[in-house]
Formats: C-alpha cells, sequence, structure tokens
C-alpha cells in the first residue's frame, strides 16, 4: 500500500487592503480574501489612519494593527473565522479609547 503525503502551505498574505465595510487581503499564491469589517469590531471602531496603519507579520501569517491592539491570523479570515473577542473585552476597549 502506498501512501501520498500532501505538504500543506501555510495562507500568507501579501498586502492588504481596507474601507468601511470589507478587509481585503491578496495572497501570495494569488488568491484574495475579502470579509466583512464587523467580524472585527476593533477594526471597525477604528479611524481610517488606524486601520490603514498595519503590517504583516511572521511572514504574512498575521496582520497587526499596532493602534487598535488587534492581531488577525489570515488562516483565522480564510478559514471564516471573525474575531472571538467577547463583548465585554471590547467594550472596555471601547470606554479606553474614548477617554482618550
Amino acid at each position: 500500500m502506498s501512501i501520498s503525503m500532501i505538504e500543506i502551505q501555510p495562507t500568507l498574505a501579501e498586502r492588504i487592503s481596507i474601507d468601511d465595510e470589507s478587509l481585503m487581503i491578496d495572497l501570495v499564491d494569488g488568491r484574495s480574501i475579502s470579509v466583512p469589517l464587523e467580524w472585527y469590531p476593533r477594526l471597525l471602531h477604528g479611524t481610517l489612519q488606524e486601520r490603514n496603519n498595519w503590517r504583516l507579520i511572521g511572514r504574512g501569517e498575521g496582520i497587526h494593527w499596532p493602534d487598535l491592539d488587534e492581531d488577525i491570523s489570515v488562516e483565522n479570515v480564510w478559514a471564516g473565522r471573525p474575531s472571538r473577542e467577547s463583548q465585554r473585552s471590547l467594550k472596555r476597549w471601547l470606554e479606553a479609547r474614548n477617554k482618550v
């Protein structure tokens, strides 16, 4: 009996763009992903300047927004998994933003 092995490559981002409704990720293999911004409340509540201040982390395995204290895994976006941040945590974060 023979067994074939398939090497699964990580899903890596090459660049991203964000508008008022969507997070769009272009992958290094040519595919693109687009998800509703409401999946990621910190991005939804961020300003355009905060949303546009991002960097790829882990060779493109994730995206980090320092101004929003948000990290998103490209694999989770690809798998259709929205943010799992609790409402309580989001509420505290929003309250802290409003104090500034």
